[in-house]
């Protein structure tokens, strides 16, 4: 597929994945860490110069739905493709293929808090319950419809994934990432993105702590009807009791242990 930004995409069409002589160029993703296939794709592309420096990708949902992918996979490999120094992204502008040489490599917060040692664990904690409650406050009082959606679709993707750790946790990042796209402040949305492989992480490693999700899925429900009401004290609370129960579903031996996967 040609992963070019143009004039096209805005009207759905040329989204088909070919190239010269009808070929698919890419495929669907389907393994639990999709977003390193989507670099990998994405750089074969670069070095085959089917993307050139200059080139623009497409916006974070369509290529999501190229992909077939969640928007949060799509998050953490644009992410790691800018660690590469392969693109640059540009705010309200889009995300650019670089020459590989115009930017240094980022350093990953993956890298300076091992999630786990136990007190990366902790520090996890004490980082979400400063930012999440105050993030779906400003989201209560600013969140736009497509946020909305976005948050309402994830619910029930979590709803129907059942035992499927995967599917739940990939819903579950991209309702908390729809909530801080809807407080409409990028500092908030970036710090939020430096700590996503964390989430995920954790994620995993309490996913098997029994009712975990079902209580996860419980907060959810409370924190979107309190955002959809416009709310911001009760979207705070809420977000407040969601993080209480992550932390003590933490706490089991389940949580501690599990190499699997949360909510």
């Amino acid at each position: 597929m040609d992963l070019r930004y143009s004039s096209q995409t805005a009207t759905g069409s040329g989204l088909g994945p070919h190239l010269a002589g009808d070929k698919a160029l890419y495929k669907l993703v389907r393994t639990s860490r999709l977003y390193e296939q989507i670099v990998q794709q994405i750089e074969e592309s670069i070095v085959r110069g089917s993307l050139k420096p200059g080139d623009q990708l497409p916006a974070e949902r369509e290529l999501a739905q190229r992909f077939g992918v969640s928007r949060t996979a799509v998050r953490e490999a644009v992410k790691a493709l800018r660690e590469k120094g392969l693109v640059e992204a540009y705010s309200g502008r889009g995300t650019f293929i670089t020459d590989g040489t115009t930017q240094a490599v980022r350093q990953s917060l993956d890298l300076m808090v091992k999630i786990g040692q136990p007190e990366g664990s902790t520090h996890l904690a004490e980082v979400r319950a400063i930012l999440e409650p105050e993030i779906a406050a400003l989201a209560a009082q600013r969140i736009q419809e497509p946020e909305l959606a976005t948050m309402r679709e994830a619910v029930a993707t979590m709803d129907r994934a059942g035992q499927d750790p995967d599917a739940y946790i990939e819903a579950d990042l991209d309702f908390h990432l729809a909530l801080a796209e809807g407080a409409a402040n990028p500092l908030i949305l970036s710090l939020l993105d430096s700590i996503v492989g964390l989430l995920r992480e954790q994620r995993l490693r309490i996913f098997q702590v029994p009712g975990g999700p079902e209580r996860g899925q419980i907060h959810h429900k409370r924190i979107l009807d309190a955002v959809e009401r416009h709310n911001a004290d009760d979207a705070r609370r809420a977000m407040r009791a969601h993080l209480e129960q992550v932390r003590e579903d933490s706490k089991s031996p389940a949580g501690k242990h599990s190499g699997k996967h949360t909510h």
